[in-house]
């Protein structure tokens, strides 16, 4: 008897399993991780199925065993036929010299035909019968882990964290009845010592040191109802990467950090295009934008990719699904603290992944120093230690150079044109917009990021300006949605989606597109 393939998947959290993970957690007094919580729980759910199984092998009937004897009429159930029920019609004496005391038993499998079998015989393998299949791979520990883990470890999270008798840290569970108190003097000093160091980051033990706090009851269920008492407490941020719990002070926290830039704000949907617009392959390989979905790809160490105006004018990197897998992530917290590395100086300055709005704050200064513009490549690798990642200009050089400029006038609007600039870095001559001092462009951006103001009448004055760059006046996509994101946040789907579907823009192939103004 197998268990259905689904099991683990569809698997059912019982007030049984999670007695029996408390219990679990009061034995070894260590907090555990959802994983180590899962592997344990189906250790024990193994161990249950399987006895499940052998008890309703059992209760067919007589197990057949080579070593007992049998009576006519007898019910019998035969493990090594996929438990088929059988009746004893006949026993008689065996003849092999072998073996004195063999006894034959004739079976009748209730319609499926006799067969004989051997008995009373002390020294057989099927004397010692697995009523559950061996090679069933939802039976074997190491395979459900690898196979089924993370599912496990998906519904088994979904069901603690609604249990109130537990408490989770970084990701951590351990029953809330054996905590240690923790008075509100030691919050006090260690609010104190996180203003010292300037807001932190300081880890749970480093603090625990400087205040003095006691551990000599658990040093370990010390450090965890500690954490528990600085996440409960506003005053605290908690800012460490996935499994390591670090301390900020809120207060002292960029306000970048503790709100969205308003270069950032997105405030329409996210169209879904059509699968004929999604075969098109829309933009370069470079373009990164955190309003996009998409799927991260396992095992790079570097990406490259074009800043958008918003991002420079925030100070900010967008959080991609690609760029995720280089930055520290987290279970719960929704901040996170690490240091940025300059690829060519080495230095190291603070930066934030800012998880629920997707992106990463922190490069104001480092952008200027730079002479990034929007359009400029940056290359971003992953640290040779955990909590550092590498940023670096892709190819960086100095020189003038022929690009798309926007100007803005007394009035307050915006041209395009093509004039002569100094770059110091490689860019995406799709992208690159060279902007102004961003004091000139915050009155266009207040004017024009307005929700009442419809965005068709931000794109088509804008492709109007850019058909003027180009002789046969066609605009490229891509070109289009950098440039409207020098005034207003717009994500590349809104864009494509209106140029494919308003009558002023005519498709000429691939991704360009031609403004018809009799329609506009």
């Amino acid at each position: 008897m197998n268990l259905k393939e689904s099991f683990w998947q569809d698997l059912k959290i019982s007030e049984s399993d999670l007695e029996t993970i408390y219990n679990h957690l009061l034995e070894i007094e260590t907090p555990q991780t959802i994983s180590e919580l899962a592997n344990f729980l189906i250790k024990n759910k193994i161990s249950e199925e399987k006895k499940k199984i052998e008890k309703a092998k059992a209760s067919a009937g007589d197990l057949y065993l080579p070593k007992n004897q049998y009576k006519t009429g007898q019910k019998l159930v035969f493990p090594m036929r996929n438990m088929a029920k059988g009746t004893v019609t006949a026993v008689r004496q065996g003849n092999n010299p072998d073996y004195q005391d063999l006894q034959v038993i004739e079976i009748d499998f209730e319609g499926d035909g006799k067969a004989q079998f051997a008995s009373n015989l002390a020294e057989h393998k099927l004397n010692n019968p697995t009523l559950y299949e061996d090679k069933d791979p939802n039976l074997d520990y190491d395979t459900v882990v690898k196979n089924h883990g993370n599912d496990v470890s998906k519904i088994l999270d979904t069901v603690l964290e609604k249990n109130e008798d537990l408490v989770c840290i970084a990701g951590r569970y351990f029953p809330r009845s054996l905590l240690v108190d923790i008075s509100p003097g030691h919050l006090n000093l260690a609010e104190a010592v996180l203003e010292m160091a300037e807001g932190g980051p300081l880890s749970s033990l480093d603090l625990m040191k400087q205040i003095e706090l006691p551990t000599n009851v658990n040093a370990k269920l010390t450090e965890f109802s500690f954490s528990l008492a600085m996440q409960e407490d506003s005053r605290f941020d908690e800012v460490g990467p996935a499994g390591v719990t670090m301390w900020f002070l809120k207060r002292m926290e960029p306000q970048e950090v503790q709100n969205c830039p308003v270069f950032l704000h997105y405030s329409g949907e996210i169209p879904v295009l059509s699968d004929g617009i999604k075969r098109l392959s829309p933009f370069d390989f470079s373009l990164a934008d955190e309003l996009e979905p998409g799927d991260g790809i396992d095992g790079i160490d570097s990406v490259t990719i074009s800043l958008i105006y918003p991002h420079l004018r925030a100070g900010t990197l967008p959080l991609t699904s690609k760029l995720k897998k280089l930055f520290p992530t987290a279970y719960e917290t929704p901040r996170i603290k690490f240091d940025f590395i300059d690829g060519k100086t080495k230095t190291k300055f603070p930066g934030w992944v800012v998880r629920p709005h997707h992106y990463i704050f922190g490069l104001a200064d480092w952008y200027a120093q730079q002479g990034i513009i929007p359009g400029s490549l940056i290359k971003v690798s992953r640290g040779a230690n955990g909590g550092e990642v590498v940023i670096e200009p892709a190819n960086a050089h100095n020189s003038r150079e022929w690009i798309r400029t926007v100007l803005v006038g007394a009035d307050g609007g915006i041209v395009f044109a093509t004039l002569k600039q100094q770059v110091t870095c490689s860019y995406d001559e799709r992208m690159v917009v060279m902007t102004p001092d961003f004091a000139l462009l915050d009155p266009v951006w207040d004017r024009y990021s307005d929700e009442k103001y419809p965005l068709e009448k931000v794109v088509m004055p804008i492709m109007r300006d850019l058909a003027k760059l180009n002789p046969q006046g066609h605009i490229h996509a891509q070109e289009l949605y950098s440039a409207v994101n020098v005034v207003r946040r717009c994500p590349p789907s809104a864009v494509l989606q209106m140029l494919f579907s308003k009558p002023w823009a005519s498709h000429m192939g691939d991704l360009y597109f031609k403004l018809d103004d009799s329609k506009s």
